[in-house]
């Protein structure tokens, strides 16, 4: 296989980060890893079209990862304009510069596409129906793109998604567990995690296939269970003992944005197509966890 020119964008971000782990000493690919700020990256806002060409021309770039996202869910209830330009509007822009240059995309979408009131595993071929900002948003950037690049593109659908770096859940239930006494945490919203590691291995699994296979695919980790479930897994495998966890319903909690109830993803086509094992969602956490006592 000829080495490949590839462009990371949000390479800071969770995904990004990871991306920028398995791609390390991979001579497969001439890796571009961009993000708006960060060291030992390439700055580059998405939302500037003449930006994206400059850099997508001066790199030759063949293949362009997207790892940016406005995920701040309540706050898109409050400014899904800014939502919708790097949800949305910076997707078109990638995927016209990309299309201009001959440049195969992969892009990753999200479980709130679907208005989680389901019971069954969402497929990639279920009815659509985002209950948010955040989801309307990413719809709104699956078909911009599909519209626009059509079998050039790949789109990933993923949720609960965490891993060492940023923000996240686990690390929050990290922090509450070593400094709180006692937490609530919602028992009746379900779903399964996604380690950001296995997302990108997946990712690298689908561009260095024999074949393109474009389309829409989800990915998550094996496994389904709600986050007080979840949270007991954290703080038991962190050895995390003098916190008191219990369950809670969801209006406990009251926010801005809806949050699905059922986000379990079926992921029969990605495993089928690829010919790939996923992950269980326990041991891919121990790993992270591993990860982060090596790192303190």
């Amino acid at each position: 296989m000829d080495t490949i020119n590839i462009l990371i964008t949000g390479a800071n971000g969770q995904l990004g980060h990871e991306m920028r782990n398995v791609l390390t000493n991979d001579q497969r690919f001439n890796a571009v890893y961009t993000d708006v700020a960060g060291d030992n990256i390439t700055m580059l806002d998405i939302t500037d079209e003449n930006a994206v060409e400059n850099i997508i021309a001066a790199n030759g770039i063949q293949l362009i990862v997207n790892c940016v996202a406005y995920t701040a869910v309540d706050a898109a209830e409050d400014d899904e304009i800014t939502a919708a330009r790097l949800n949305a509007q910076a997707v078109g822009i990638l995927a016209r510069v990309a299309k201009r240059h001959c440049c195969r995309m992969v892009h990753v979408s999200t479980d709130y596409v679907f208005d989680g009131q389901g019971c069954i595993p969402y497929t990639e071929d279920m009815p659509t129906c985002p209950m948010s900002a955040y989801g309307r948003t990413k719809l709104d950037g699956e078909r911009l793109l599909l519209d626009t690049l059509g079998d050039g593109a790949i789109i990933l659908r993923t949720a609960w998604l965490y891993s060492p770096y940023g923000k996240n859940f686990v690390k929050t239930m990290l922090t509450l567990g070593q400094t709180k006494p006692a937490l609530k945490v919602v028992f009746d919203q379900v779903g399964s995690p996604t380690c950001a590691r296995d997302l990108a291995t997946a990712i690298v699994t689908a561009i260095t296939a024999s074949e393109w296979h474009p389309g829409i695919y989800h990915y998550s980790n094996e496994g389904v269970i709600s986050w007080y479930d979840f949270t007991i897994a954290i703080h038991r495998l962190a050895g995390i003992q003098g916190c008191d966890v219990q369950p809670c319903h969801s209006d406990e909690f009251p926010a801005k944005a809806h949050r699905p109830a059922y986000s379990v993803l079926d992921k029969t086509k990605f495993k089928t197509t690829f010919g790939v094992t996923v992950p269980y969602w326990l041991d891919s956490l121990e790993e992270t966890l591993n990860t982060l006592n090596a790192n303190r």
